[in-house]
């Protein structure tokens, strides 16, 4: 085997792994699996989700205590967009978070990507950063219309006002300033990640990543 073949086949394993670490954590998230989700992060993870900011035990932990109540989740997970360098990548994952409120009789489905940092730890691929990014969001009506408080579902940007709505009316506290499509806090976030990687964007919209100066990592 040739040594470019090898790398090619290396980056299709830390691909594939990649992917089957996207695909088990809606698995286990929605069947609440709640060891088997933590097991997917790295030591000291952290989270940025409308409904909450913390660390992955803290994340995990809330998720358990919030699976008594009504409001119930389903997350429908893409293949995600990989950039491996080293020991480190940064995915970008589309994904659609389907949500029922039984008691009222309202549901939403929300477009999100997660950006995910992640670390190689003794072979296995793990979870050190994740961020949701809203792209859009539409109410459900499963036994048609019902009202709806517009002073407060309009408190929250529109590309994720319908899954906060339900959110607060189910006892979470979501958050008001949680990043949009192409929004600033977005371009932020993507650049932020680069670096990590040890990459920086190319010309504005070339769409090329370029290597970073060892002085970057």
């Amino acid at each position: 085997m040739s040594a470019q073949t090898a790398r090619m086949s290396t980056r299709q394993a830390d691909r594939s792994s990649i992917t089957e670490l996207m695909t088990a954590w809606g698995s286990h998230r929605d069947a609440g699996r709640w060891d088997r989700l933590e097991s997917l992060f790295a030591p000291e993870a952290t989270l940025e989700l409308t409904w909450v900011q913390a660390t992955a035990s803290d994340f995990v932990a809330a998720a358990r205590r919030h699976a008594t109540g009504a409001l119930r989740s389903k997350h429908v997970i893409s293949n995600p967009y990989v950039t491996v360098a080293g020991d480190r990548a940064i995915a970008e994952t589309n994904a659609m978070l389907v949500t029922d409120q039984p008691d009222l009789d309202l549901g939403a489905i929300t477009h999100i990507r997660y950006l995910d940092r992640l670390v190689r730890i003794d072979g296995r691929w793990a979870i050190a950063h994740r961020v949701s990014i809203y792209d859009s969001c539409g109410l459900t009506f499963p036994y048609g219309p019902v009202d709806v408080d517009r002073a407060v579902i309009r408190r929250f940007p529109r590309e994720y006002a319908g899954l906060a709505y339900l959110l607060q009316l189910s006892g979470y506290e979501p958050s008001d300033r949680s990043p949009t499509r192409g929004s600033a806090r977005e371009a932020e976030l993507q650049e932020r990640d680069s670096a990590w990687l040890g990459w920086c964007w190319g010309r504005p919209g070339d769409g090329i990543l370029v290597r970073n100066s060892p002085a970057a990592h």
